[in-house]
């Protein structure tokens, strides 16, 4: 369904949504960044294609896909990131909210204070919770779709150590993964060029972007090899300084490209190797391709305080050696010979075996997740 824009949109795709009946707003998606149809896309798709249900995507993307969408099946509403926002989330009547927001009743985007709500959390990251989530910031979700059994077992230790009230937990995948690999198969290898690397630091004081990027960058561009920098949205917004200052470095460069958005499926899949520091984009990128990247050694990025009281080791931390290489930042200049590495197929079957451990039903999870979505429609 499309929507018109103009002032006091947001209030206005409000006003729509909650004149919807109780039948159109059943199944509602909230998309809360660019980066959110990553995670639903897949499901979005079984739901509506295969199982023929309707559904209520909303959106915080004034510029989303999805809203100039003509799927009947989808209904699309972009209500901002301000008061219509927290607004849609107190007043919300719908069966099932999909979210891959974490936070949930502990700032300001509330449960349903009017409905009962069925709110289900979809991982955005493979990472473990208690390392990259704050504390508590799932605890409000009735049903977490789980990536592995990782997260099924951090999240019964983190209940039993802060007597929680148990949720339902899904073995249910990563939708991103089993997208990024069929664009694998469909994508002709042959005729992509390999000698553009990827970087994608994270947020935080002490991300790589900030302490060794731009020399990184030069080394790689000395070397010549292609460079794709994806930040993180957040560095963008907390650091435009450091942005700035790399634009009017390189923007003149014709092998650098600065992505203030999603990176492309055909520069994902043309690249030769990612360079990132604890970004989750990492493990996908590994298991995806089935050969090492590169890890940048900075402090680890730790957002729950009481990590240390869930006695378990961080998943992006015990297979960080086996998926990556690990470099000093004092050693950045070993990068380019590592590049000539990374296509060495010796640790491919260890990286599948780790794959296959880590993440469940790989190529199925959108199955796994309807037909849990169908059951709590007709329960």
């Amino acid at each position: 369904m499309k929507l018109n824009f103009g002032i006091g949109e947001e209030w206005k795709n409000l006003k729509i949504f909650q004149k919807l009946s109780d039948d159109e707003r059943t199944i509602v998606f909230y998309a809360e960044n660019k980066a959110s149809m990553n995670h639903f896309r897949t499901l979005s798709t079984e739901l509506t294609e295969v199982k023929g249900l309707k559904i209520c995507y909303v959106t915080s993307v004034k510029n989303d896909k999805i809203l100039s969408s003509n799927n009947e099946k989808i209904l699309s509403f972009f209500i901002g990131d301000g008061i219509a926002r927290t607004k849609f989330f107190i007043e919300l009547k719908a069966k099932i909210l999909i979210m891959d927001m974490p936070d949930l009743n502990s700032f300001h985007i509330k449960r349903s204070k009017v409905f009962s709500v069925h709110y289900i959390y979809i991982f955005h990251s493979m990472f473990s919770i208690h390392s990259y989530l704050r504390k508590g910031a799932i605890d409000s979700y009735d049903t977490i779709f789980c990536v592995g059994k990782h997260h099924v077992n951090e999240i019964l230790e983190t209940e039993k150590i802060y007597n929680l009230k148990p949720k339902k937990l899904v073995e249910y995948g990563f939708g991103r993964l089993d997208t990024l690999l069929n664009e694998k198969n469909e994508i002709n290898q042959n005729n992509l060029e390999k000698n553009l690397v990827i970087m994608t630091p994270t947020y935080g004081k002490d991300n790589f972007l900030e302490i060794c990027g731009i020399e990184i960058i030069n080394i790689l561009l000395d070397s010549n090899f292609k460079v794709l920098l994806r930040p993180h949205f957040r560095i963008f917004q907390e650091t435009p300084e450091l942005i700035n200052k790399i634009k009017k470095t390189f923007q003149d460069h014709k092998n650098f490209r600065l992505e203030d958005g999603i990176i492309s499926k055909e520069d994902f899949h043309s690249s030769k190797c990612l360079i990132s520091d604890w970004s989750g984009i990492s493990m996908e990128y590994a298991f995806v391709f089935e050969r090492p990247v590169i890890y940048i050694d900075v402090p680890q990025k730790i957002m729950n305080n009481e990590m240390e009281k869930i006695p378990l080791i961080p998943l992006e931390v015990s297979i960080r050696e086996k998926i990556g290489y690990v470099i000093n930042p004092k050693k950045l200049n070993d990068i380019p010979k590592i590049l000539t590495e990374v296509d060495d197929k010796s640790r491919t079957e260890e990286i599948r075996q780790i794959r296959s451990e880590t993440v469940f039903n790989i190529g199925t999870s959108t199955k796994v997740g309807s037909e849990y979505i169908v059951k709590i429609l007709n329960s």
